[in-house]
């Protein structure tokens, strides 16, 4: 047996680190749900954290700006049919007179060449066109709601994404939070044990191995204990990143427990509709722009027709000084039309090419089709077997504490060794950190079972 001196040395050499590290996590992140953190400090649930993301994250913002950019560009497109309206002007001067043969007046004389028009002419002239048919134009004005119908469920995906993935980062992070509260407790539990240990020892009530493993069980606590700590910014950072929030500012996460424990049912009943998955949606909108790109490669054979008019204002003299003393105008409407009768057959291969992508969307529509049932009948499948495993690993956690609470009892009676305790104590320690596991995996795998059945909140 060692001296006393020597093994205060010990245990002060044990527990000294202990006290350090717990003094180095931080208040906020010790809290458990129901403590309030500091004013200078914001506090999010997952509510928060989504709803944030939903204004600030660049994708969704990005995506509300292309509906933006799809209705411009459908103004751009249907501007064709407004009439179009320009100016132009020329000003020419002639060093020599262009020449026409006009009839010699002498009976069977050869023609005279001529001199016509004048030296100096500027034209100033204002047109305007308006389209009567085009098939360009007529596309543009058919299809201009599926654009913009496209960008918008653009937007909705990137909803979709940004919820799922703010949720499963956020329920990550309570993993990892309450993964340290728990081994602080174990921790701080085994500080104990260490004590009574040595002072049992010291009295000699227990042997020097019970001591022995008393701090190797701690250490092994506190090891494991800093890794999760460690892993507590990580954490932050990504729901930082998923949010779109500022990199340099801190928020802390926190959440009811009991709320939390009544989302983790789900109808596991309910049916699997296709038309719900925003994936499905979008290739229903490909497909109707591919259809109106065929109906335009098919009216292309019609003719195009447009209104013309154009109002001239000449001017027209010999002499460069007194050409602007005097105009001659002159105005004229009429009707365009404009048929491409042969085109080497890029018409005809344009329909052929467009109905192949029809088709080839029709084949992705099957395949997406599998694809969906596959991710729901999965997620569906890991849904169930973590709910299974949750309610299993709750009752162990019950079990585990009251095995503890026993073996406890009877090591300090004398009843059982310390290797009792250590046992106890390890299947403990599995217990309520494989319990919280399961809670949060349970919470991850409804997310990906509502994303696979289209059902993911907050995106409406």
């Amino acid at each position: 047996m060692i001296s006393t001196s020597a093994a205060k040395d010990k245990l002060r050499h044990v527990l000294l680190p202990l006290f350090i590290l717990a003094g180095c996590i931080p208040g906020p992140l010790r809290s458990q749900a129901n403590d309030t953190a500091t004013d200078s400090v914001q506090t999010f649930t997952l509510e928060d954290c989504v709803a944030y993301a939903l204004q600030h994250q660049p994708g969704i913002n990005q995506a509300l700006l292309n509906i933006s950019v799809a209705r411009t560009t459908n103004a751009i497109n249907l501007s064709g049919w407004l009439p179009q309206v320009g100016i132009s002007g020329s000003l020419t001067h002639y060093n020599q007179l262009p020449s026409t043969l006009a009839p010699n007046p002498v009976t069977g004389g050869p023609p005279v060449p001529t001199h016509t028009g004048v030296t100096n002419t500027a034209l100033p002239e204002l047109s305007a066109t308006q389209a009567v048919f085009d098939p360009q134009l007529l596309y543009s004005a058919t299809s201009a709601h599926l654009f913009v119908e496209e960008a918008e469920q653009n937007l909705d995906s990137n909803k979709i994404f940004i919820v799922s993935n703010v949720s499963k980062s956020f329920y990550g992070l309570l993993l990892t939070l309450e993964q340290v509260n728990v081994l602080k407790q174990d921790t701080a539990r085994l500080g104990t044990d260490v004590q009574d240990t040595y002072h049992q020892y010291v009295a000699g009530l227990a042997d020097e191995t019970d001591y022995e493993q008393a701090v190797i069980t701690l250490n092994n606590s506190r090891s494991q204990l800093k890794q999760q700590f460690e892993n507590i910014a990580p954490g932050y950072a990504n729901l930082k990143h998923l949010m779109g929030y500022p990199p340099d500012r801190e928020f802390n996460v926190t959440y009811d427990t009991l709320a939390m424990m009544q989302q983790i049912a789900f109808d596991t009943t309910l049916a699997l509709h296709y038309e719900k998955r925003i994936e499905y949606r979008q290739l229903e909108t490909e497909k109707q722009i591919q259809q109106h790109l065929t109906g335009l490669y098919e009216l292309s054979f019609l003719p195009s027709v447009s209104l013309l008019y154009t109002y001239a204002y000449e001017y027209e003299s010999n002499s460069s000084s007194q050409l602007f003393k005097k105009a001659y105008p002159f105005s004229f409407f009429g009707l365009s039309i404009t048929l491409p009768i042969f085109t080497g057959f890029s018409r005809i291969e344009s329909i052929h090419r467009a109905q192949l992508q029809e088709e080839e969307v029709d084949w992705a529509e099957a395949n997406l089709k599998s694809q969906i049932y596959a991710e729901y009948t999965s997620a569906l499948a890991s849904y169930k077997s973590n709910l299974y495993n949750f309610i299993l690993l709750q009752e162990n956690k019950t079990r585990a504490t009251n095995v503890y609470r026993i073996v406890s009892l009877q090591y300090n009676q004398g009843i059982v060794s310390y290797l009792n305790i250590i046992i106890a104590e390890s299947n403990l320690i599995s217990a309520e950190i494989g319990y919280i596991d399961a809670l949060f995996q349970l919470l991850s795998s409804k997310v990906d079972l509502q994303k696979a059945m289209g059902d993911i909140p907050y995106t409406h």
